[in-house]
């Protein structure tokens, strides 16, 4: 018998599948990036983006089709992190507008629904792309509409649409050159996939796992530390050295590594003489020990717990944060605010000292969200507050702040790299009108090139350029600039690309994995290789980015 319409307890089930499937395949997506860099991928953000409107829809009591669109229009929106997850809000919120005024949804109605968030999708991009997630959305809704037109029945029209869909994302690699070139598909187009999938078994009636929606049933955001909470899979630091009484041979230090890696993971184990430094996470600190015990006796034994001590530090940072938030609601109101995106603590702290009200923590490593956008704007007593997102994966997010805040003129200054927002800030006039600094801030980021160097974290060829996992990468604003096995030599490889004779600065942030000594001797180079500029040094204590480096 054809099933003809979906009523909201189907669209329920349907969307949470939905979000539980795409949750449950983030980690294939995030393997489908381009780049080969450590950062917060299309896939987790793509599903902490889904989560946080599933969360809300989970906490529903009444369940009608306006009530739940609701929550997943207000959920997803807010939660949008990278540009992945803004452009899956926007689908969400222009399907969930389509539909929320019907009691039952039949094909034309579902037609209609895709076809609207197709369009508020590609209206939230300033300069769509295709063979991306928009693509694979466009064929979605151009196959429902041809559909709706044949059909009423829902089990003809779901599974034609959505093979079709997977025909589009399979043909992405054939417009954007960089996917072919990297041999994958659109990142973004597969989550979708992914979330259609999850929405077709629902409506089948197969058996769906929803732990990871009900384990948060709360509609709030989950934060980037208390997500790394959770991912803490070995819970104890354990440290001590071996005081060996016979000969630590190579198969000794083989064998017990082994067995270390068998119950636990950041494992160091240096053997020097009759010394062994022995450092492992674990869930069970006494068998490292009492292995260790069959080597020698043990001395400067340390075994901390790190989901209390993450606890602690989570409580420290709300505080901290609800401190920052009560100080800034206290001060009168002035005309102009600024909120900028920063990680690691020395780019914090430069910032800061330049004026800027709020930081926002995160970057590569963790996109914040658009609750995180509004949080701060909220916290900021200001007319105009600028917002410099200083990541391209983080623009739309704080575009979509700007669209959600009525009592205050947000303006962002599109920064897609920290060095431009600290070029941005640097040539604000206290003086000028609003409008006029952001014309002027506009025009001086053009100026200023950036390079970043990072690691490879799985094997590519890109940019004309075969990497290797665990190789070192130079990359440029508009792709991977050098790569190679010393990052001071890759460093030097991207800025010779990067400077030439009317370079008048050079300025080095050192990340956290950099000794100050070195950062120093490196800086010496640099101003060795272009004399005719001025090199300038700053800690920056970045994760991830070895050295982030501004070329004017």
């Amino acid at each position: 018998m054809a099933t003809k319409t979906i009523n909201a307890e189907l669209l329920t089930r349907m969307f949470l599948a939905g979000a539980a499937n795409l949750e449950a395949k983030k980690e294939i997506i995030n393997e489908l990036n381009v780049f080969p860099v450590p950062d917060g991928d299309t896939g987790t953000n793509m599903t902490m983006t889904i989560m946080s409107a599933a969360r809300e829809v989970n906490a529903l009591g009444k369940k009608d089709m306006l009530t739940v669109s609701k929550a997943i229009s207000s959920g997803s929106l807010r939660g949008a992190r990278g540009n992945s997850g803004v452009i899956l809000s926007q689908l969400l919120r222009g399907f969930t507008k389509g539909v929320r005024d019907f009691s039952e949804i039949d094909t034309e109605i579902l037609a209609a629904a895709c076809e609207r968030a197709t369009k508020t999708a590609y209206k939230a991009v300033m300069k769509p792309k295709e063979g991306t997630i928009l693509t694979v959305a466009k064929g979605l809704s151009d196959k429902a509409r041809e559909m709706a037109e044949t059909t009423d029945d829902l089990e003809v029209f779901i599974p034609a649409v959505i093979e079709y869909a997977k025909e589009v994302l399979a043909k992405t690699p054939d417009m954007l050159p960089v996917l072919k070139e990297a041999g994958v598909v659109d990142s973004g187009g597969q989550g979708l996939i992914e979330v259609l999938n999850g929405a077709y078994d629902a409506f089948l009636g197969k058996e769906v796992d929803y732990t990871a929606i009900e384990a948060g049933s709360t509609p709030k955001m989950v934060k980037p530390d208390a997500q790394a909470a959770a991912d803490i899979k070995f819970g104890y630091c354990t440290e001590f050295i071996i005081m060996t009484e016979t000969e630590f041979s190579e198969k000794n230090e083989h064998e017990f590594k082994a067995y270390l890696e068998s119950i636990g993971d950041s494992i160091v184990c240096v053997a020097d003489e009759d010394v062994v430094k022995v450092h492992v996470h674990t869930n069970d600190p006494g068998l490292a020990i009492q292995k260790a015990l069959t080597y020698g006796q043990l001395s400067r034994m340390k075994i901390d717990n790190m989901r209390e001590e993450h606890q602690e530090k989570l409580i420290r940072d709300a505080e901290k944060l609800a401190a920052e938030q009560t100080k800034a609601a206290e001060k009168p109101r002035k005309q102009v605010g600024f909120i900028a995106v920063s990680i690691g603590e020395g780019m914090n702290d430069i910032f800061r000292d330049l004026g800027v009200d709020y930081i926002i923590e995160g970057g590569q490593t963790m996109n914040p969200s658009t609750e995180d956008m509004l949080t701060a704007i909220d916290a900021v007593n200001a007319d105009h507050i600028f917002i410099l997102p200083n990541n391209k994966n983080i623009i739309l997010a704080a575009n979509q702040a700007k669209s959600l805040t009525e009592d205050k003129d947000i303006i962002v200054i599109p920064t897609k790299t920290v060095p431009q927002g600290i070029t941005a800030i640097i040539n604000f006039m206290p003086d000028a009108e609003a409008a006029e600094n952001e014309e002027v801030m506009l025009e001086e980021i053009k100026n200023v090139k950036t390079g970043q160097v990072t690691y490879a974290v799985r094997d590519t060829h890109i940019d004309d350029k075969e990497i290797h996992e665990g190789d070192i990468m130079g990359i440029g604003d508009a792709g991977i600039l050098a790569v190679g096995k010393d990052i001071e030599a890759t460093a030097k490889e991207m800025l010779s690309l990067m400077a030439d004779d009317e370079t008048e600065l050079i300025s080095l942030y050192y990340g956290q994995d950099i000794q100050e000594e070195d950062a120093v001797k490196f800086a010496g180079e640099i101003s060795e290789m272009f004399p005719d500029a001025d090199v300038d040094m700053h800690c920056g204590g970045q994760p991830i980015y070895y050295y982030v480096v501004s070329v004017e």
